[in-house]
């Protein structure tokens, strides 16, 4: 039996170019790549050499604190490049695909006779593992720590986000063949979130906590959800996992491959055909932008979504975490007057000159102009209005920049994400960087009480 969350606080951004629920198969990609960003915390060590053959499931390097952590390629072909920064610091490794995919053959493991033991080491050495993460910090889940809870969220409520349920279908076996392991590593329940109303087939499964949650974004939120099932006390941990990352862990523990297929929805107003697309971890973005088209030659291009996402380019790469990508206008007009007369074409929590209040089904076509420029911290009461969790977002935000461990501490900051304040640093007049101060604030943390 299913229990509801019904979340009040919040803001449905609807933005025009929502990608349409047909999946075509994008054009083959000739180098894939690996951010190294996208794994937070992580400092890597090669096992590989430039200019190496590797099999798609190959171990390319390991973190350098946990030995047995591997990081694996999503393809088979040749290592062309490691790019490095300053201090020869790895940024990003570019693999040249072979036309013919071979795999690294793992045993498939029989999850219902295995331990626990077992199945944790086969995540950390098969490269399933960076795909568990943990709060506290938001980080790659730490394979020595007990989670009291695994959370898994199906209810999509960012913007132009990939529907969690039209993605999940047909994909039941490998769905549960990876809560079925997952069980095994925490002694307290797993708790999957599915749309109210919905069609989901994570409400299928066995062995799962189901409830059924309603509400305006960030209701999808991992975090709005444990904080609302079983928030986090200080020395507790709890993992995290997105559901088109089970099937790539349930497809491993079933056959035996490492495949790093993804279904990723292409949307905004920029896009043509907005829809979705199979293609892999780490593919070049244009073997599916450009087939879908774009319609003007200025846009923001986004790997991931519009609240979440990082800034990219159509020669860039798919992020290791994204189902997302999403191009809109690129906004660096300027609107004369544009602060002393109505406003009809935006969103806005106030009703100081704006209407988006009145037509809260209107679908808007946003660009990325900020409206404003970086000012202090103006206390309006609206962050509250959009942030559903029992904790303080403004006294938290200014706890994390003056480096107050004892306030971030005592303020909740154990509980939250970078992404649990792209809401709030939407809305900000002041234009405050939220998600990058409430980021340096968890890694400070991290540091000095770890």
């Amino acid at each position: 039996m299913s229990k509801d969350i019904r979340i009040k606080k919040g803001l449905d951004i609807n933005l025009v170019g929502a990608a349409e629920q047909t999946t075509s198969k994008a054009v083959l990609s000739n180098v894939y790549a690996l951010n190294l960003d996208d794994f937070h915390g992580i400092t890597p060590k090669m096992l590989v050499k430039q200019g190496a053959e590797v099999k798609a499931g190959e171990p390319l390097f390991y973190n350098k604190s946990r030995e047995d952590m591997q990081f694996v390629s999503p393809v088979s072909g040749e290592l062309v490049e490691i790019v490095r920064g300053a201090r020869r610091k790895i940024l990003t490794l570019k693999i040249l695909a072979d036309k013919t995919q071979e795999y690294v053959a793992h045993k498939p493991l029989d999850v219902s006779a295995a331990d626990g033991d077992s199945i944790r080491e086969f995540f950390l050495k098969s490269g399933a593992w960076p795909f568990i993460k943990q709060r506290p910090y938001d980080i790659i889940a730490n394979p020595d720590e007990t989670p009291k809870a695994v959370f898994v969220s199906g209810y999509t409520t960012a913007p132009l986000a990939a529907d969690a349920d039209y993605v999940l279908q047909g994909k039941e076996a490998e769905l549960q063949a990876a809560i079925d392991a997952l069980s095994k590593l925490t002694p307290g329940k797993i708790h999957v979130s599915v749309g109210k109303g919905g069609n989901s087939v994570l409400s299928k499964l066995n062995g799962v906590q189901l409830h059924s949650v309603s509400g305006p974004h960030p209701a999808g939120l991992i975090g709005t959800q444990i904080n609302k099932i079983d928030p986090i006390n200080k020395g507790e941990v709890v993992w995290t996992l997105a559901p088109q990352d089970l099937i790539i862990i349930g497809e491993l523990l079933l056959t035996g491959k490492f495949n790093a297929e993804r279904t990723v929805a292409l949307a905004g107003s920029i896009v043509k055909a907005p829809k979705y697309y199979t293609t892999k971890i780490g593919a070049e973005i244009s073997t599916f932008l450009y087939a879908s088209g774009v319609n003007e030659d200025k846009y923001r291009l986004i790997n991931g979504d519009v609240l979440t996402g990082s800034r990219t380019h159509p020669e860039g790469y798919l992020g290791f975490y994204n189902n997302t990508v999403t191009a809109i206008p690129e906004g660096d007009d300027y609107e004369f007057f544009g602060w002393n007369k109505p406003i009809f074409n935006k969103i806005s929590t106030t009703r100081a000159l704006t209407f988006s209040w009145m037509q809260p089904k209107k679908k808007y076509d946003l660009t990325t102009n900020t409206n404003g420029e970086h000012r202090a911290f103006v206390v309006t009461g609206q962050y509250e209005q959009v942030f559903p969790m029992d904790i303080y977002p403004l006294q938290l935000l200014k706890a994390c920049m003056v480096k107050d461990l004892d306030e971030m501490e005592q303020l909740g900051l154990y509980e939250v994400a970078p992404e649990d304040f792209a809401l709030t640093e939407f809305i900000c007049i002041s234009k405050q960087p939220h998600q990058q101060i409430i980021r340096e604030g968890l890694d400070l943390l991290h540091q000095e009480i770890g």
